[in-house]
């Protein structure tokens, strides 16, 4: 029988699992790691022009940024991982080590190309990349020709399994579906049933099939399917579902959010707001209280930061709702990006 996981579903295991562990930022999943994560991460650098010549700077969050590090080194004459805040630093390091290939997120990409124009007053064209590897993000449109442009570069964009970061497929244009890297490991499945999705199905998940092939994860990221020809590869991912949102490369449980704001007294409900109105994404987490004393209490403002500060990586701004609702109501999310669907998979449409 094959058992169907969710993110949630691998973060209760955690206390069970055996081997070399990748674990998310947040603990929320914890999965082995497997000879075919790095042998398929060395496939995708390849696959990306990446060779023997080059010399490669990883800007990812952990766990993927140790992985690409170390299947990068197998191809390259060097690769290191620099991880991914600090444009300034990110700079030094590429000029540094004269590197010829960079994997970075699409938001930190284009965080970069920004501040070398705006900030540092600096020419793109100075680093001499060669390649630049965009992964762990539903990228904005034109994202890659824009970079293409601005470095002089060839960009592919490569996706990677939101558990370990390692790759799984590839494509070399916007405007071309995923081609996986190895047969199988990489499908589609119905957002409500454990099972293919309908012929006539506009959305759907995508799910993994690691060895030896008794699970399939469900990734909580969902592609387009509607005339885009599956028979010639995956259509990107467009948009995630279920209780974790994807922000800055990052995943972010909505359940523990609401657990940590369950403790604290006075909480009536709460909204995250996720935009990109520049190149990086913004999460603002805005509080209602049930009582007008507690509006204007610097103590109980900080008291949420602290606890929304613990339990993730990623900034997220603290705001306070000046009404108030005696009645406590369920946490929402809105996602001015277009990206999440929602946390039941049995509403989306």
């Amino acid at each position: 029988m094959t058992l169907w996981l969710t993110r949630d579903d691998l973060g209760a295991a955690a206390h069970a699992a055996t081997g070399l562990l990748l674990v998310s930022p947040d603990v929320s999943s914890a999965v082995r790691l497997e000879p075919q994560d790095h042998s398929l991460t060395v496939q995708a650098l390849r696959e990306a022009g990446v060779g023997e010549r080059d010399r490669v700077v990883v800007a990812l969050a952990e766990p993927a940024g140790a992985l690409w590090a170390a299947a990068a080194a197998d191809v390259a004459s060097a690769a290191a991982d620099v991880g991914p805040r600090g444009r300034m630093r990110l700079h030094h390091a590429l000029t540094a080590l004269k590197a010829t290939t960079l994997v970075i997120t699409p938001t930190g990409a284009m965080d970069f190309l920004a501040r070398l124009h705006l900030e540092f007053l600096l020419d793109p064209l100075d680093l001499g990349l060669r390649n630049i590897i965009l992964t762990g993000e539903i990228a904005s449109t034109r994202t890659m020709g824009h970079l293409a442009g601005e470095f002089e570069s060839s960009v592919t964009e490569v996706f990677a399994g939101p558990f370990t970061g390692g790759a799984l497929a590839w494509r070399a244009s916007e405007e071309d579906p995923l081609t996986p890297l190895a047969d199988g490991v990489l499908r589609v499945a119905s957002l409500t049933k454990d099972d293919a999705p309908d012929p006539a199905a506009e959305l759907a998940e995508l799910i993994i099939t690691p060895p030896p092939g008794d699970a399939v994860l469900r990734t909580g990221l969902v592609t387009r399917l509607g005339g885009t020809g599956r028979e010639h590869g995956i259509p990107a991912p467009a948009h995630t579902v279920g209780d974790h949102v994807l922000v800055r490369g990052v995943w972010l449980a909505l359940p523990r959010i609401e657990k940590a704001l369950s403790k604290i007294d006075g909480v009536a409900g709460w909204d995250l707001a996720i935009s990109r109105q520049g190149t990086l994404d913004t999460a603002t987490l805005t509080v209602t209280f049930s009582r007008a004393s507690l509006v204007r209490n610097p103590m109980w403002k900080s008291r949420i930061q602290q606890a929304v500060h613990a339990l993730t990586p990623i900034s997220i701004n603290v705001e306070i709702a000046q009404d108030v609702s005696e009645t406590p109501a369920p946490g929402t999310v809105n996602d001015l990006r277009g990206h999440h669907l929602g946390r039941d998979r049995a509403l989306i449409t």
